[in-house]
């Protein structure tokens, strides 16, 4: 028996992992998982301790979290989102900066698919699921430097968080893609101008939270919350009027995760950034490149989820397993060589 599409198999997983851990699954739902990314640019913990934020703070108790998570150094707004989306720190994929003094990418990167860029997790869902729907909504125009052109379905910049909402939620609605990421960018700017602890500030965080509850409140409105991850994390804190340097107060970020199978609490164990792509590619069975560095925070989830996770691959014949071409990729040349050179899709908007 031999699975000619992946998809398929993705398909199948995610209702036989939740039946072997004794989770549930609504089978009127789209098969198979979905997972979104909020990522509320220049979000501190402060914030989330100081500002009104009802819709994070109703969220948080059903889902695992952690305000101690951390950003990559230097703090800035390229070299975290881009750990956060390729699962390695900016010693591996080489950005070190907004691009805007200096070059984004400063050295050569430790692995690099055919295209020149750093593997992402959209580009690694992209090669073992080429019918995947992938969608990247970006406040912020500068996200989408950071990510292969030609793998989302759709990727558009729409200036203003309000209007990314809005564009992202009319997407998912009509679609529901497999993977989206909304970036917003209005906290980062009122830090920025108003200074980070400023009344203006945490009124952007407030006016964020309401747009993170528009989310959420389209996953319930669909009935999709049991097949629906949802993470809400940020890139760094921030100082004053800036940040990019060495404190607490930049590199501590929240890291807030629900979904089907999600243990909800306090997270105990360590979280970086860059083990949120990790966490997305166990969610969809794919094999990380060795290049990335990071590890999917399983503590997150269920000991019984892990456990069915792992064995239900386990017991699947062998050419029924998903496609494990990237594993043992260890050179630049050899991921160059792997299905992540081939990534065409949908033509980006």
């Amino acid at each position: 028996m031999v699975y000619n599409s992946s998809m398929r198999t993705k398909t199948f997983l995610l209702p036989l992992v939740l039946a072997l851990a004794g989770g549930t699954f609504a089978f009127g739902q789209p098969a198979g998982p979905r997972v979104i990314i909020v990522g509320v640019d220049g979000l501190s913990v402060d914030a989330l301790r100081t500002a009104r934020a009802p819709r994070l703070h109703e969220f948080m108790p059903r889902a695992a979290w952690t305000l101690e998570a951390r950003g990559v150094m230097p703090t800035l707004s390229s070299p975290n989102w881009a750990s956060a989306i390729n699962g390695a720190a900016p010693e591996q994929h080489g950005i070190t900066s907004n691009g805007y003094l200096r070059r984004k990418v400063e050295f050569r990167p430790v692995c690099r698919t055919a295209d020149g860029t750093f593997p992402t997790i959209f580009g690694l869902l992209r090669a073992e699921h080429p019918a995947a729907r992938i969608a990247v909504f970006h406040d912020w125009d500068g996200f989408a430097d950071l990510l292969e052109k030609r793998v989302p379905d759709v990727m558009r910049h729409v200036p203003g968080a309000d209007q990314t909402t809005r564009a992202a939620i009319d997407y998912w609605t009509a679609n529901q893609p497999d993977l989206m990421f909304i970036h917003l960018d209005n906290v980062d700017h009122a830090g920025h101008a108003h200074g980070w602890f400023s009344r203006q500030y945490y009124e952007a965080v407030e006016a964020a939270d309401g747009y993170v509850g528009q989310v959420l409140d389209m996953i319930d409105r669909l009935q999709a919350r049991t097949s629906t991850f949802v993470l809400v994390t940020s890139d760094h804190g921030g100082t004053r009027h800036g940040h990019g340097k060495n404190s607490l107060e930049e590199i501590q970020i929240p890291w807030i995760f629900a979904g089907p199978g999600v243990t909800p609490g306090q997270i105990g164990a360590p979280v970086n950034t860059f083990d949120t792509a990790l966490t997305v590619a166990w969610i969809f069975h794919l094999d990380a490149p060795t290049c990335w560095i990071g590890r999917p925070v399983l503590a997150a989830f269920s000991p019984s989820l892990v456990t069915a996770h792992d064995g239900a691959l386990r017991g699947m014949p062998p050419d029924c397993a998903p496609n494990r071409q990237l594993a043992g990729a260890a050179s630049t040349l050899q991921l160059e060589k792997s299905s992540l050179g081939g990534i065409h899709a949908g033509q980006a908007n």
